[in-house]
């Protein structure tokens, strides 16, 4: 689009966009890392697994928030 010398705010659009279906995928990775990885991690009885789940989770918070 820049190559061709579009509007700006077409430009503006596109990138917006683009930046809003990452982050639906981004909720659905860290959905679905919920729902398996962080549920057996809470269904075991290893704390340190546990642990380091919780660990994750929060830094993906951190960066999201950050």
């Amino acid at each position: 689009m820049i190559e061709e010398d579009r509007y700006c705010v077409d430009i503006l659009n596109q990138t917006m966009a683009v930046r809003s279906a990452l982050a639906q995928v981004e909720v659905l990775i860290l959905q679905d890392h919920a729902d398996e990885c962080v549920e057996q991690a809470i269904a075991s009885s290893d704390l340190e697994a546990q642990r380091q789940k919780f660990r994750e989770l929060v830094g993906i918070f951190e960066k999201v928030c950050g």
